[in-house]
């Protein structure tokens, strides 16, 4: 059996003013970087932090995750799909 975690997503629009660029949406993922046994979500991850994570997700990506890293995701308030 699989388990497959995917990173958080946003929409944003880019930083302009103008009535058309309010229509304009982007999807941006968000990283989930796993540190001394604590996930948390980053936009912009350093690669300090990359390197000195437990585990790291980047941004708008699907992951395959063990059953061990599957419970701690969840237990973090991620939803990871079993497929």
């Amino acid at each position: 059996m699989a388990y497959y975690f995917t990173t958080p997503t946003v929409s944003e629009g880019p930083l302009a003013d103008g009535p058309l660029f309010s229509r304009y949406r982007l999807t941006k993922g968000v990283s989930v970087i796993k540190e001394d046994g604590v996930y948390r979500e980053l936009r912009d991850p350093s690669t300090e932090e990359i390197q000195a994570a437990q585990a790291f997700y980047l941004g708008g990506i699907t992951y395959e995750v063990s059953p061990g890293e599957k419970a701690g995701l969840e237990a973090a308030g991620y939803t990871v799909i079993t497929a």
